[in-house]
């Protein structure tokens, strides 16, 4: 079982921009309920992409240097990194089929 690995400012810059692998990064806060019905899907996710994503989890309010820096200010916000740039940005609850799509073209 995959689990998305927690990320906080201190070691951002290694875990995600420094990355290989392209590095999916939500952005939660534990008092969030869209936050909260993400996260099983973001699982199944991490388990699926195992090998080709590295999935993490930034919680903005114990993180806000991170969030501030790329401008998150709804959350949940998952933001795709390759490379070390964000090339893919996905706001708010949405089906896991629309995440996997949104995945899969980053991917190609």
């Amino acid at each position: 079982m995959t689990k998305p690995i927690d990320v906080s400012d201190a070691d951002f810059e290694q875990l995600v921009l420094k990355a290989t692998n392209p590095v999916l990064v939500d952005f939660w806060a534990p008092w969030c309920g869209p936050c909260r019905a993400v996260a099983p899907i973001v699982e199944e996710l991490a388990n699926e992409y195992a090998g080709r994503i590295t999935f993490t989890k930034v919680n903005v309010d114990e993180n806000p240097k991170t969030a501030s820096g790329y401008s998150i200010m709804s959350i949940p916000t998952l933001l795709l990194f390759k490379d070390g740039k964000p090339v893919k940005q996905m706001v708010g609850l949405r089906s896991r089929e629309e995440f996997k799509k949104n995945l899969d073209a980053s991917l190609a």
